[in-house]
């Protein structure tokens, strides 16, 4: 296996679109990583900067110790022992199960031998013994996709890049496969980078999550650590559905106009312009109240909701209660986060407190 490094990677088009800016990132050795963000955000151009198929403009990747991307070096991608499965499963149907998995071992010419040894040894990793001489055409979708992974496993790459992988199943097979990929990647002691546009999937899998947006990372961190501490609104609003209301600090209270939010902020400056993300989680409604119930989603343990409050759109996880759409509700906040404006680009994190 192998770690990965991007030191400073920008990647430019033609158009002078901006693809990646200046990221930097390590993924360890055997660590599963998670790229996630909105469309456009550069998860897809930095996994392909890393496959190959794309060339920085600036900076270096590294596998280790080797670079195999940047000034005067772009290593190609047969050349840098990975393995990639894409969100289209891509298997030949012209060819059995077995000569699809082995493709990857005839270019590099290994011996029929081994090459059958290796196939059977890959189609078990991922459930499918004894599928050599199966059609493609009788496979359902996770079976097919089964064979890619196969294919992407039997040359023993480095590194393992899955391009929205799983994003083509539907479900259960898709939460099935989902659990099958993390066992597996785990006993093999696999390093992964995993693009998934669905985040509750980046959450589950990964070690560590980055979240990205307009080509640059905004933050990386456990799972957990990105829920609890989310480092700017964004990762709070596009992780965890915060709502974000503008207010100022005055005397180190946050409030919010005509939102009865207020949220102790000592250190930021007096009346400064600052932003509250308030967590679905942290939110709870009581009947009767100047609240407005516009959708209520059913979920195992309560609702999803959305209410009106006073102009904003509060998104609310409510837990063994229901509500119904028009309903009149009293908000109450536990806590937000506060966030000064003038540095959202970089923020730091200014206080979890009690409302």
């Amino acid at each position: 296996m192998a770690s990965v490094t991007l030191e400073h990677v920008s990647l430019r088009y033609r158009s002078g679109a901006v693809g990646l800016a200046d990221v930097d990132l390590q993924v360890a050795d055997g660590e599963f990583l998670a790229l996630v963000g909105p469309s456009g955000s550069g998860k897809t151009t930095l996994l392909r900067s890393i496959a190959g198929f794309l060339t920085p403009t600036a900076g270096r990747i590294l596998l280790d110790d080797r670079v195999i991307a940047g000034p005067g070096v772009a290593v190609p991608p047969e050349q840098r022992r990975l393995g990639m499965v894409f969100q289209q499963h891509a298997v030949w149907p012209h060819w059995d199960v077995g000569r699809n998995v082995e493709y990857p071992l005839r270019r590099a010419k290994v011996p029929l031998a081994e090459r059958r040894t290796r196939v059977g040894e890959a189609l078990d990793l991922v459930g499918l013994a004894g599928y050599e001489r199966r059609d493609p055409a009788t496979l359902s979708g996770g079976q097919r996709q089964r064979v890619a992974l196969a294919r992407a496993l039997v040359a023993r790459p480095r590194v393992l890049l899955l391009d929205e992988a799983l994003s083509a199943l539907d479900e259960p097979l898709r939460d099935r496969l989902r659990l099958e990929l993390h066992t597996l990647t785990r006993e093999m002691g696999l390093t992964v980078v995993h693009v998934t546009h669905d985040r509750s999937e980046a959450l589950a899998l990964a070690d560590r999550v980055a979240v990205l947006d307009g080509g640059r990372i905004q933050q990386v961190d456990t799972p957990s650590n990105l829920l609890a501490r989310p480092d700017s609104p964004f990762v709070a609003k596009f992780l965890s559905d915060a709502t974000l209301v503008d207010g100022r600090v005055t005397e180190g209270l946050f409030s919010a106009g005509n939102h009865p939010l207020t949220v102790p902020c000592p250190g930021m400056a007096n009346a400064a312009r600052a932003t509250a993300a308030v967590l679905p989680a942290a939110v709870t409604l009581t009947p009767g109240g100047d609240a407005i119930v516009r959708s209520s989603l059913f979920t195992p343990d309560g609702s999803d909701v959305v209410v009106d409050w006073r102009g904003t759109h509060l998104r609310v996880r409510t837990h063994g209660s229901r509500h119904r759409v028009g309903d009149a509700v009293s908000v109450h906040i536990a806590d937000a986060v506060v966030y000064p404006q003038a540095v959202e680009d970089a923020p730091e994190r200014e206080a979890v407190m009690s409302a």
